[in-house]
C-alpha cells in the first residue's frame, strides 16, 4: 500500500466510526512530516453543530497540535470531496494539499461542482487529488444512506 492509501485508510477508519455513531460516514486526517497529527469524523448530529464536518474538526485539532492556524506543510486526507465550507477552510488554513476519496457531484468544491481551492481570487490555492480508495469511501456512503431509507 502506498502512503496516500495508508493515510486514506486512516480517514476511512474515522468514517467507519461516524457510520457506527449514525453520522454521515466521512472521516479525515491531517498529516504533517509524514505523521498523522489529527483525525476526526463527522459529528454534526451528535453536537447539533452544522460546522462539525470531519475536515473542520481535523483542521481545528491540527491547529491546536501545531499551535498555529496556518497549516503550511500539512496535507488533508478526507473520504469525500470537500463541500464549500470545508474547501474554504482548507484555503484559509493554507494547507499544502488535499487528497480525497469519493467525488461529491452535488456539492463538491475541489473539482466536481467548483474548484474553490484553485480559484485565483484567493490568496492561497492548494491542489486537490481525488479518487484515492474512492470505491471504499463510496461504498460506506451508499450503505449508510441505504440503511436510512
Amino acid at each position: 500500500m502506498n502512503p496516500m492509501e495508508t493515510f486514506m485508510e486512516a480517514a476511512l477508519a474515522e468514517a467507519r466510526l461516524a457510520f457506527e455513531e449514525g453520522e454521515v460516514p466521512v472521516g479525515a486526517v491531517v498529516v504533517y512530516n509524514g505523521q498523522v497529527i489529527a483525525k476526526a469524523h463527522n459529528r454534526r448530529e451528535q453536537s447539533s453543530d452544522p460546522t462539525a464536518h470531519a475536515e473542520i474538526l481535523a483542521l481545528r485539532a491540527a491547529g491546536e497540535r501545531l499551535g498555529t492556524r496556518r497549516l503550511r506543510g500539512c496535507q488533508l486526507y478526507v473520504t469525500l470531496e470537500p463541500c464549500p465550507m470545508c474547501a474554504g477552510a482548507m484555503v484559509m488554513a493554507e494547507l499544502e494539499r488535499c487528497y480525497f476519496g469519493a467525488n461529491d457531484p452535488r456539492q463538491g468544491c475541489a473539482e466536481s461542482v467548483y474548484a474553490l481551492t484553485q480559484d485565483p481570487c484567493f490568496y492561497h490555492r492548494l491542489p486537490c487529488i481525488g479518487g484515492i480508495l474512492a470505491e471504499e469511501a463510496q461504498a460506506l456512503l451508499t450503505d449508510f444512506f441505504a440503511a436510512k431509507r
